[in-house]
């Protein structure tokens, strides 16, 4: 039998659940959905290269692409800066979601759209430098700002939270997927590949904790948006 504490927590545990099953299948029928993926995937590769910057890096380039992919070419003078940086993508993206819906529970959504497109501008601007990224960064910025400028509360909260559940559900599902690669090629697993070579310890264990951190900020935003939901 469980006590009133785990039930709360059981439940709390649900309420994401279904929060998140509900936000992947319709966001996925949302025109453009592919293009509003991208989010995350420049929040990850900009974590990489902010910590790298401040552990005296020096980011050279980042890529984006078409399938949501990325990538941060960067260098470092010690091998063990490879640890926080390879361990800022998936938990810079599930902090960045979760500030999200922080900002939506105070009624910020304007603030939360021009951080928004200030993340996008600075990403076009210092770091972005493929054809497709630096289109993409472009083309949502000036989205984002049009948005913003229209000053319609409807339209705001619209697109606000459409980014804000694209970010939620695709932290938590490319952590999954993370973790389905480090068992079957831990070689191949990214993120979670390097924290092993700098680490020794299994490309499995650093993708799953990839996968819990991140449904930690998924209940925590959860928690936030049914403090307001949509009012």
């Amino acid at each position: 039998m469980y006590g009133q504490k785990e039930e709360i927590i059981i439940r709390a545990w649900i309420k994401t659940a279904i929060y998140l099953t509900v936000a992947a299948f319709l966001t996925r029928f949302v025109p453009f959905s592919e293009f509003f993926r991208n989010v995350d995937t420049l929040v990850h590769e900009l974590s990489h290269a902010l910590v790298t910057l401040i552990l005296s890096g020096s980011v050279r380039v980042i890529y984006l692409y078409s399938d949501q992919s990325g990538v941060t070419y960067s260098s470092y003078a010690s091998a063990w800066k490879a640890i926080p940086i390879s361990l800022a993508g998936y938990m810079g993206s599930a902090l960045f979601s979760l500030l999200l819906f922080y900002l939506h529970s105070r009624k910020k959504e304007k603030a939360g759209l021009i951080a928004i497109a200030i993340v996008a501008a600075l990403g076009l601007a210092l770091f972005v430098r493929n054809g497709y990224g630096m289109a993409w960064c472009g083309g949502f910025a000036a989205v984002t700002v049009l948005v913003y400028t229209l000053s319609r509360p409807g339209l705001i909260k619209g697109y606000y939270l459409l980014i804000a559940f694209i970010c939620l559900v695709e932290s938590v599902i490319s952590a999954i997927i993370l973790l389905s690669i480090a068992l079957q090629r831990s070689g191949t697993a990214g993120d979670a590949s390097n924290l092993s070579q700098a680490t020794h310890v299994p490309a499995v264990f650093w993708s799953l904790l990839f996968v819990l951190f991140s449904l930690w900020c998924a209940r925590s935003s959860v928690a936030l948006f049914s403090k307001r939901g949509f009012d």
